[in-house]
This record gives C-alpha cells, structure tokens and sequence, in this order.
C-alpha cells in the first residue's frame, strides 16, 4: 500500500452507533479502539471512540472518532478527509502542500500508536489528517 484517501467523520458521543449503523448498510469488517484502550484518556473520555474504521466489501472505507471533553466540534466542520500509508516521503510531501497557506492544527509527527499523524486545514478551510503506517517488525 501506497497511500489513499477516505473520509473521517466526527461525532459528539455516536460513533460506536455511527459506524454500526454504517456497517448494518454497507456490511464488512468494523475495528473500534477507544480512548481508554490507547492510554489516552481516563473517565468519561475512555469509553469514547478514538478511532473506528469500517472496511467494506465494495472496497470502501469510512473512519469516526469521538470528540474528546476540551476539542471543538463544530457541526458542517465535523468531516475531514484521511491520507494514510506507509509512503513517509509522499505523504509527507503532501503535509506540506496542503498546510501551505493554510494551518497546521496539529504537527506531523510520531504519535503514542507507533505512526507519525498530523492534522492541517489546507487554503480553502478543509481539513486534511495525515497517517504513515510504520514498518511491522
């Protein structure tokens, strides 16, 4: 795998029942990792969806997570679209593009699952999340 390009929903408090909902319409094969699975939170925020993905037979992909207590969300802003791979240079290549003359809301780099992610809203206010797989070994 390259990289490729799917859409990233977020909910208040739903994605659980979002991407049930979704997998009931599309079928396929749902992972969900939650907050307090990945050390991330504690309390109300453990239970919440930090990252789900549906897998279709048709080839689709859709990803959701939660909103954390203190993160905005904001309704109409809640979808991002997703580049994710395990082609650091390409994908950092396309960090940089989209970020220019736009902003980095959150730097590319290497996160507590292992991968190197960064957020960034590109010129034209859309947002962009940005995942390079590392090498299993």
């Amino acid at each position: 795998m390259t990289s490729r390009l799917n859409p990233y929903l977020s909910f208040p408090d739903t994605a659980r029942q979002a991407l049930e909902f979704y997998r009931g319409v599309f079928g396929g094969d749902l992972t969900l990792n939650t907050f307090g699975e990945a050390g991330a939170a504690e309390g109300a925020d453990a239970d919440k969806v930090m990252h789900g993905q549906l897998e279709t037979p048709a080839g689709y992909t859709l990803m959701a997570s939660d909103t954390p207590a203190g993160m905005d969300r904001t309704v109409g802003t809640n979808v991002s679209l997703s580049l994710s791979g395990d082609d650091a240079d390409e994908l950092r290549g396309y960090f940089a593009k989209l970020s220019e003359g736009g902003a980095v809301t959150m730097p590319l780099e290497k996160q507590m699952w292992g991968d190197e992610f960064g957020m960034c809203v590109d010129p034209f206010g859309i947002a962009w999340m940005v995942n390079i797989s590392q090498p299993v070994g």
